[in-house]
């Protein structure tokens, strides 16, 4: 049971491995258009790839519907395998003999919730990982399998993190499918005293705020590209901000925090404690490109002065 693309290697995985395992049914999300409400619905990654590989595909929004219990439940399951899916009543999981796990981005109980890889990057880790758990009512709580520590590197932004992840979450769900089959799975409890959240990313927690310090700015604008994007206004319009990296502490004067300052062809904003450096971001209603690029094009006298962003 899966929907984005995060989830499509975990599923290549299984139906290449040698121990022949034997996937009765794909779960995923609805076809729904891809930008606007009236563009025509396109299928999932995880349903693209499953039709690729001749599976049968069920197509849910709904877990708590008793049709797709009964969908569940006509497949009979030994084990279901949930990897960025909906959350599951336990009248669904509980439906597999042997057991329902999930793929988790992140080294269990740290970042519980719907954006492990995100807060990661935000909050400054240096290592994080993935972790595959047995279901349990509370979320992202239940009994570990397994987990194997990742990397998380300066250049990583959210996008290339979670493709590393997905990989390495590949071979860890295959190890757990070989696990469970051989009667081999050694538990262990989450810590709850450890355990930090990943809330859903949205409008509000991802718009930058400027008075934070250069180090944390650069963190929060690499975790979350390029989707959702932190954002910010810049002259009354959205701006979004993919690339961006300290610039020196309060370099050429400082100013109030989002005080922008174009400097030597570089684009540079005032933070709480100096001045980070825009690298690329995207003007509401222009295309993405490097900042160079929107400097070209860039008349300063158009805009008020000081130019600040909010």
């Amino acid at each position: 049971m899966g929907t984005p693309e995060f989830a499509v290697p975990s599923l290549r995985r299984m139906v290449a491995a040698e121990d022949g395992f034997d996937v009765v049914l794909v779960v995923t999300g609805q076809d729904k258009p891809r930008r606007k409400q009236h563009d025509k619905p396109e299928s999932s990654p995880v349903k693209k790839a499953a039709l690729e590989l001749g599976l049968n595909v069920y197509e849910t929004d709904d877990p708590s519907s008793t049709a797709f219990s009964d969908a569940v439940a006509a497949a009979m399951p030994e084990v279901i395998v949930v990897a960025a899916f909906r959350i599951l009543p336990p009248e669904v999981y509980n439906l597999a003999s042997s057991g329902a796990f999930n793929l988790h981005a992140s080294l269990l109980p740290a970042y519980r919730g719907a954006a492990p890889v995100n807060w990661a990057i935000i909050r400054g880790e240096t290592v994080t990982g993935i972790t595959t758990f047995f279901l349990q009512e509370r979320v992202d709580t239940g009994s570990i399998i397994l987990t194997r520590e990742v990397p998380l590197l300066p250049e990583d932004n959210a996008t290339t993190l979670a493709g590393r992840l997905s990989e390495e979450g590949a071979s860890l769900v295959v190890d757990t499918l070989r696990a469970i089959a051989s009667g081999s799975v050694r538990l262990r409890q989450q810590d709850d005293r450890l355990a930090s959240k990943a809330p859903k990313l949205t409008r509000e927690n991802t718009r930058i705020r400027w008075d934070s310090p250069s180090s944390d700015l650069c963190n929060f604008i690499r975790g979350l590209a390029m989707k959702p994007a932190a954002w910010t206004t810049f002259n009354g319009k959205n701006m979004k901000v993919f690339r961006a990296a300290h610039a020196g502490d309060n370099q050429a004067g400082g100013g109030e925090p989002g005080t922008v300052l174009i400097y030597d062809g570089r684009l540079l904003v005032s933070a709480g404690d100096g001045w980070i450096e825009i690298l690329q971001l995207q003007l509401e209603g222009k295309k993405i490109m490097d900042a160079s690029e929107f400097l070209r094009g860039f008349r300063q006298n158009e805009y008020p002065q000081p130019l600040v962003l909010v």
